[in-house]
């Protein structure tokens, strides 16, 4: 069967905290701490992103700061750090899913975006999966995860539930992204 005609799914690699000054530089200084506490050297750390393209119609998945204000399109939030912070705004995440073609740090990605299908049944998988992300506490570490959530769990756990395999995607080299395996997990033994 031949795909779909104006159907696909790309994966951008951004760095973590690309734009800001005050996250890329605690986030720097997570990484050297965490390097060396596992004697391995400092890597930059990579924020996962979809573009996705159904029949023409683009949107663009990832996982961000909560805007403040109301969720009217119910797209999946949770706390970041602790689930008591979680409480007020500042301290959750969400799910984005914006009609467009629009990716705000596209401009610093650290390749170019990896094809990842041209099926219109997965890429629309996707698009309906995406309010369906767990929203695990980020930055926290699951029971039977060997990794902390993240944005990068978001992005594998909808990439496999949909029917890509995302342990098979590569993270460019001197970069990881960290989380991206917990999303593999949950997908693979998690609930729906």
């Amino acid at each position: 069967m031949e795909p779909e005609r104006g159907s696909s799914v790309d994966l951008f690699w951004i760095p973590v905290g690309a734009g800001t000054h005050f996250q890329r530089y605690s986030l720097v200084l997570y990484e050297e701490l965490v390097a060396r506490w596992a004697r391995r050297r400092r890597l930059g750390l990579l924020h996962a992103a979809l573009k996705v393209c159904v029949a023409g119609d683009r949107f663009t998945i990832e996982a961000a700061p909560a805007s403040g204000g109301p969720n009217p399109s119910g797209e999946v939030t949770g706390p970041v750090g602790s689930t008591w912070a979680g409480r007020l705004r500042l301290f959750r995440y969400q799910v984005y899913v914006r009609p467009g073609d629009r990716l705000s740090d596209q401009a610093w990605a650290v390749a170019p975006p990896i094809p990842l299908t041209h099926d219109a049944g997965v890429a629309s998988r996707i698009l309906d999966l995406a309010t369906q992300v767990p929203g695990y506490t980020w930055g926290r570490r699951r029971p039977g995860h060997s990794e902390m959530w993240t944005s990068d769990s978001t992005v594998s756990w909808l990439l496999l539930r949909a029917g890509i395999e995302s342990g098979e995607i590569g993270v460019p080299a001197g970069y990881r992204a960290p989380g991206w395996v917990s999303g593999i997990e949950e997908a693979s033994h998690g609930g729906p």
